[in-house]
């Protein structure tokens, strides 16, 4: 592959970011920035894609003080104007296709964005940027990722993936077309860069983000899913509760260069003023199809908690904490009646089909609480998680399974491998899990430990926790914390899947420390800015960017440099004749020297302890 673009980087993530200011004549300031480091370039390698496309698929690479450089993955997107939006990058791609066609959608109901744009008689700021036809499949096609593979056919967004990947085309498209990974790609979302959710594949990470009712604002929100992608999220969902449910989401999936995934029960919910008896199949019909419209690229859908599951819950600890489980629970008791997300479901895969959309299988009975994990509520919704994968898959619809949630790390493989035997493989998406519930404030830390656990044993997505987890809403700080720690445990569970190449990263930041090079480390960290912060403390001044040693163990009890004195000195990969001539005089002096001292050993009766007259006579 070669490189066909060096876009120059943008602002690197440690200058200071505007704040948003509410106001519908204000700008939405929202960074997008496609480098976290001065030395980070966004590059676009150029594939050939499977009908001759010319693919450009990007990297991060960090340009090294050695004159070497390293190719990162990235998520950052080509960066964008928050009010105009990216570029559709896959828009031909899908109209050579042929197979797919543009249609008035359905009409725009001022109460999709809630009760308050009613009240108000508009929503609090309209999307300004290009407005296009929606796109679904004709009449008797199917318009999925997974329709093509099992056709037989590689599309330019498998080979996108594969390029980004590093792995081969067929690879992909046999994965994807046993279900065992998926492609998010609603054809309404043409501005998302592909990419592949699988236990075979990276492990990638989801970031939450979304507004509530009580806080937030179309233009934070934004400006958090450009913080995300900059950071390294993979795919973003907008969980929005409170205002402007829909224009924020436009705004979002507009400027988003990864998958977005939805909750659409929320909005349905808002739609009948929060009464969750006042829920119908049509208002959620109707909610669903507004976001296939949009773009959404997959879908939470807990269509496996059953009504006979719900007493399941009683004894519990923490009861139902899933907000979409809750809201069904809490419609089946009322109605006593079964699940309409249930009774719909085939419906809802011939909707999914006509724009690509994946399911997400919710699990809307989850433990949210260590002492509820595992128990026969959590296994029962997972059971008929697996009858709706294998039904989705009817249609040629993609499905991930969601997963727990709060789980001690003992229990952490058996979850991952009781999803992957039930669900024939699917993917499966874990929110950590929590291994602890003694940490709140720290809860990034207690789940980052379990999300490594489990994708480690085949988790091929995690949702990330912030450090707000059952505090609060998330703000941006909060984004890239979580972020930050989720890409680590991903990482670790890369290397220890024996992922191609996922080593690479650490071999290359391990060159850097063992040669003291200081700014090398910092362009190759997850966090180039707080790592240089904490180096700066103590050492600010330039020249303690060449010194071999840190403030830890200072000048003198540097390990590495004595380290690397040692092998300097005795090293014989000098290659000349008189290195290695004195590597082996210095050698045969030293066993010399241990041979001498075992004898005297032996001789002064091999005693650990001397007594005083045999010191003396030893030194005579």
């Amino acid at each position: 592959m070669t490189t066909t673009e060096n876009r120059p980087t943008s602002t690197p993530a440690s200058t200071p970011q505007p704040t948003p200011m509410p106001g519908a004549d204000v700008p939405v300031q929202a960074e997008h920035l496609t480098a976290l480091h001065s030395s980070h370039t966004r590059v676009e390698r150029e594939v050939t894609g499977p009908n001759g496309e010319a693919l450009r698929v990007p990297v991060s690479r960090v340009g090294l003080t050695n004159g070497e450089t390293f190719d990162r993955y990235t998520t950052s997107g080509p960066g964008s104007d928050p009010e105009v939006g990216l570029p559709p990058l896959r828009a031909e791609w899908i109209a050579a296709r042929g197979d797919a066609e543009t249609y008035e959608g359905r009409e725009r109901n001022l109460l999709d964005d809630g009760r308050s744009a009613v009240r108000r008689g508009e929503a609090s700021r309209a999307w300004r940027g290009e407005r296009r036809a929606p796109l679904r499949a004709k009449d008797g096609t199917r318009v999925t990722q997974m329709h093509y593979a099992r056709r037989g056919e590689v599309t330019p967004e498998m080979a996108y993936v594969a390029a980004r990947e590093g792995l081969p085309v067929e690879k992909v498209r046999e994965a994807v077309a046993s279900g065992r990974a998926i492609i998010p790609a609603n054809v309404n979302h043409p501005e998302a860069e592909p990419m592949i959710i699988g236990r075979d594949f990276l492990v990638k990470v989801n970031a939450n983000i979304g507004n509530s009712a009580v806080t937030s604002s179309i233009a934070e929100e934004v400006d958090k899913l450009t913080w995300a992608v900059t950071w390294g999220a993979d795919t973003v969902m907008d969980l929005s509760t409170g205002d402007d449910i829909h224009t924020t989401r436009e705004w979002i999936i507009r400027n988003s260069p990864v998958p977005i995934g939805t909750v659409p029960i929320y909005q349905a919910l808002e739609k009948v003023d929060g009464k969750a008896e006042e829920l119908t199949w049509d208002v959620f019909r109707d909610t669903v199809i507004e976001q296939c419209e949009q773009g959404v690229d997959y879908m939470t859908i807990h269509a496996g908690v059953l009504l006979r599951y719900v007493p399941m819950t009683a004894n519990r600890v923490t009861g139902i904490v899933s907000r979409g489980g809750s809201i069904m629970a809490g419609w089946m008791l009322a109605h006593h009646r079964e699940s309409f997300l249930y009774e719909h479901y085939d419906e809802l895969c011939e909707i999914f089909a006509k724009y690509d959309v994946a399911f997400s299988l919710g699990d809307g009975l989850r433990p949210g609480s260590t002492a509820d994990a595992n128990d026969e509520a959590q296994l029962a919704e997972l059971r008929t998680l697996a009858e709706l994968t294998e039904r989705a898959w009817e249609y040629d619809v993609q499905v991930m399974v969601e997963g727990p949630g709060h789980v001690p790390l003992n229990l952490v493989p058996e979850n991952v491998q009781m999803q992957q035997d039930w669900c024939h493989g699917a993917p499966f998406y874990t929110l950590g899990p929590l291994v602890t519930d003694i940490a709140p404030g720290y809860d990034h830390i207690t789940s980052a430990i379990g999300a490594a656990t489990i994708a480690m044993h085949g988790t091929a997505m995690l949702c990330y926790v912030t450090p707000k987890e059952h505090l609060g809403l998330p703000n941006r700080d909060d984004v890239k914390t979580g972020v930050v720690t989720y890409k680590l445990s991903a990482h670790a569970a890369d290397i220890a899947k024996g992922h191609p190449g996922a080593r690479a990263w650490d071999d290359a930041m391990s060159k850097a420390r063992f040669e003291f090079r200081w700014h090398d480390q910092f362009a190759l960290s997850l966090d180039p800015q707080l790592a240089q912060e904490y180096h700066d403390e103590t050492l600010p001044a330039e020249p303690a960017k060449t010194a071999h040693f840190c403030s830890m163990c200072g000048p003198k009890f540097c390990s590495m440099r004595i380290s690397a004195d040692i092998r300097e000195k005795y090293s014989a990969a000098r290659g000349d004749d008189a290195g290695v001539a004195a590597a082996e005089a210095d050698e045969a002096l030293a066993e010399a020297g241990m041979a001498a001292k075992s004898k005297e050993f032996v001789e002064l009766g091999a005693s650990v302890y001397l007594t005083p007259e045999k010191a003396g006579a030893a030194k005579g």
